[in-house]
């Protein structure tokens, strides 16, 4: 009924029954209203606004930008300082806090485009991938183990490191997203194209005894469908599982056509005690093993088959000698072939005869148990899980409300009608295959991938997107704070400005773009003139802090310890955590903390567990990999600060700093924190931060036993602690 509004009259009611009773038909010359959805219909490339303050304006971003400020008659801020803008650039391009030395060359940078230069070293470091490939891998919710409630151990470590070196070499987005997709279904698919395919493998795999595998697999389909509307299409498809969306142009019918190019895959292991289709990537030493291993185990099969042909001989004799009682404990065919004369048998008959006799000899059994154990002994080697399609596309049919045991009409592979058809890249036209999908995600013609993509870099510098609901573009999402703006990126990072020479689809001339802005540039303090105007900065006005992600957090503190490990790829490492924390999940599984190098090795390369993630990563919210996350919350919890303060490998990363501050500076206590400042924060302490530090230190000292060497290690520890607790250490201004 109309809402607060009188209820309907009786002949109004009476009046809409007559008409349903007719058919409810409309008047034939009233038109229904076709408003496409912004999100919807493609991008044009406006025209950068003109706008008053052009000297501020750095490249076409920012006249987007301050065009609004200005009609809301707001100033942008400042530019940040050198010391804030190496840091910023650092932590966002590399996850890494800039060396000593790189922040004096830069602040001794005269030349005028040494900001510019600055963000192509960057962005050439090896870390760019890492960095900005841990943002991909959480949109892809990859983990190191199986999820569900045995969560066993998987190995798909290769993808991880795919990601990271594709973004390295600036693989173009449209091929970077067909590869993950449907990369096993290119012609002649190279080993990367296939490795890349496990975009889609980091799914879970439940290995119950017990289960339905269909219902899993389904499963598994299903998450592939979502996945893939959420991360490339930034759609809410999923809503559409078990009737039509309630608020998008998406159908329940849509939803299982969609539903069929992801339904044709092979099985992923569930209830069946593998994983799926792999791919084996053996490296030089595993090659030479497996060689090794092939060599003898031909050697022992030769030896065994001499060993029988010398057997042969002694059958006749043997079978001379059974007796009734022997004949019965042979096996059925050797019995009945036994029942025929010997020179009436067939060869299989023959055969039986002389396996019965064979089986029984001692010295042939202790040869077969060693090749046994020499075949079970196979030396393992590298794996990755990979998508791989049935050589015949099975049936799709859709699913009465949801439940796949409800199968309802069949449905071909096919995409939304509100969004551009399909056009096949095939010979043939039908059926439509995960290919198609992919080659149709990055189709120039798309309305949603470049703005969605585009839209998520935007949201890691700014701290939200342009469209704040970046995973809902759809009737429910929020509009777009600069809709020009937003479709103006995604035009330019599809087809690049001829006078931008860029590669069509480079991720590093998107965060070149962005980067080189001013508004990019702006100080992030605080402005109480814009408290009430933009409290939360949609406009722009200012650069926003933001918390460090979970694995940089950790990133940071090794850094500042001088204990990090440059080392690149490669199985994950477990770094210490505390004890008891693999018994939590239904399947204790090992944690045996690394020695060496790898005890210092990036977040990124730490083993992650969905059931029982490293505490550390929980805490400063990292995601859990059930499900594809594309904007990490920041909390602020005491356990956070805890974890800095108490943790295991925190503590021991204190220890480190601290005794990297007195090995490195063997001056006053003044230069010592000095130094320490610049390793956590990349600037000098002020004076009220040295006081304070100062006055602990003398505290520590008086109240410390043992000799003046260990006291003052425990008490720079104490000041170590203190650093890398603190806010601005762990935040990216």
């Amino acid at each position: 009924m109309p809402y607060k509004k009188p209820a309907l009259s009786e002949a109004q009611i009476a009046l809409i029954e007559r008409w349903i009773d007719q058919g409810a038909s409309a008047p034939a010359d009233e038109q229904p209203e076709r408003n496409v959805h912004w999100a919807f219909v493609a991008p044009e490339r406006a025209a950068p606004p003109e706008v008053k303050n052009q000297h501020w304006a750095r490249n076409p971003i920012d006249r987007f930008i301050l065009a609004r400020l200005e009609k809301e008659n707001i100033a942008p801020s400042l530019e940040a300082d050198r010391s804030t803008l190496i840091r910023r650039l650092s932590l966002d391009l590399l996850g890494l806090p800039p060396s000593a030395e790189e922040v004096n060359a830069f602040l001794n940078d005269a030349r005028p485009d040494a900001y510019e230069r600055l963000v192509d070293r960057l962005l050439a470091s090896p870390h760019y991938g890492e960095r900005w490939g841990r943002w991909w891998l959480d949109a892809a919710r990859y983990a190191d183990s199986n999820g569900y409630s045995l969560d066993a151990p998987r190995s798909i470590w290769e993808y991880r490191d795919w990601v990271i070196n594709a973004l390295n070499q600036d693989l173009s987005f449209d091929q970077f997203a067909v590869w993950q997709l449907a990369g096993d279904l290119l012609p002649d698919a190279t080993i990367g194209q296939q490795i890349a395919t496990g975009f889609h493998r980091n799914t879970q795999i439940n290995q119950e005894g017990g289960i339905d595998p269909e219902q899993f697999r389904v499963e598994s389909v299903l998450d592939r469908v979502n996945t893939t509307a959420t991360v490339f299409l930034g759609v809410t498809l999923g809503c559409a599982q078990c009737h039509d969306h309630k608020f998008d142009p998406f159908t329940q019918r849509e939803y299982y056509q969609f539903f069929a190019f992801f339904n044709s895959s092979q099985h992923d292991g569930h209830g069946k005690g593998d994983f799926g289709p792999v791919l084996e990537l053996p490296t030089t030493e595993e090659k030479q093993s497996l060689e090794t291993h092939r060599q003898r185990l031909s050697q022992m099969e030769a030896g065994l088959k001499n060993y029988a042909d010398e057997l042969r001989g002694k059958a006749a004799g043997w079978e001379t000698g059974l007796d009734d009682a022997a004949r019965q404990k042979l096996k059925e065919d050797a019995q009945a072939a036994l029942a025929v004369q010997p020179d009436q048998r067939t060869a299989a008959q023959r055969d039986a005869v002389f396996a019965a006799f064979r089986d029984q000899d001692e010295g042939y059994r202790k040869l077969q148990e060693r090749l046994k154990k020499q075949k079970n002994d196979t030396p393992k080697v590298t794996t990755t899980l990979v998508m791989r399609e049935l050589p015949e596309p099975r049936e799709t049919h859709l699913f009465i409300k949801g439940d796949f045991t409800r199968p309802g009409e069949k449905v071909d592979p096919a995409v939304p009608a509100v969004l551009p058809p399909l056009i096949a890249g095939r010979a043939h036209a039908q059926p439509f295959n995960r290919l198609d999908l992919a080659r149709w995600i990055v189709a120039t013609n798309n309305p949603l991938t470049a703005r969605v993509i585009v839209n998520r870099v935007w949201q890691q510098y700014f701290g939200k997107g342009i469209v704040e609901t970046e995973n809902d573009f759809g009737m429910q999402g929020s509009p777009p704070s600069h809709p020009e703006l937003l479709d103006w990126l995604a035009c330019e990072w599809v087809e690049p400005a001829t006078d931008r020479p860029a590669k069509r689809w480079s991720f590093k001339h998107l965060h070149r773009l962005i980067l080189t802005s001013a508004v990019y540039r702006q100080s992030s303090q605080a402005r109480p003139d814009l408290r009430d105007i933009d409290p939360n900065n949609k406009l722009l006005a200012r650069q926003s802090r933001l918390r460090l992600d979970a694995e940089i957090v950790r990133d940071v503190c090794l850094a500042s310890a001088g204990l990090l490990s440059p080392k690149m790829g490669g199985p994950p490492v477990n770094p210490p955590q505390p004890e008891g924390v693999m018994t939590l999940g239904q399947s204790k599984h090992a944690w045996k903390p690394n020695t060496g190098e790898d005890r210092y090795r990036r977040g990124i390369y730490t083993q992650f567990y969905r059931a029982t993630p490293h505490p550390a990563l929980n805490v400063f919210d990292a995601p859990d990999a059930f499900s594809p996350c594309t904007r990490r919350i920041r909390s602020n919890t005491p356990l956070q600060a805890l974890t800095l303060l108490n943790d295991r490998q925190f503590y021991e990363l204190a220890q480190a700093l601290g005794a990297r501050v007195l090995r490195d500076v063997g001056e006053t206590d003044a230069d010592r924190l000095e130094y320490a400042f610049q390793l956590c924060l990349t600037r000098r302490p002020g004076p009220d931060a040295a006081r304070r530090l100062q006055d602990l230190i003398v505290a520590e000292l008086r109240h410390l036993d043992g000799d003046p060497k260990a006291k003052q290690t425990e008490a720079w520890t104490t000041v170590a602690r203190v650093l890398l607790n603190l806010d601005e250490t762990i935040t990216r201004e």
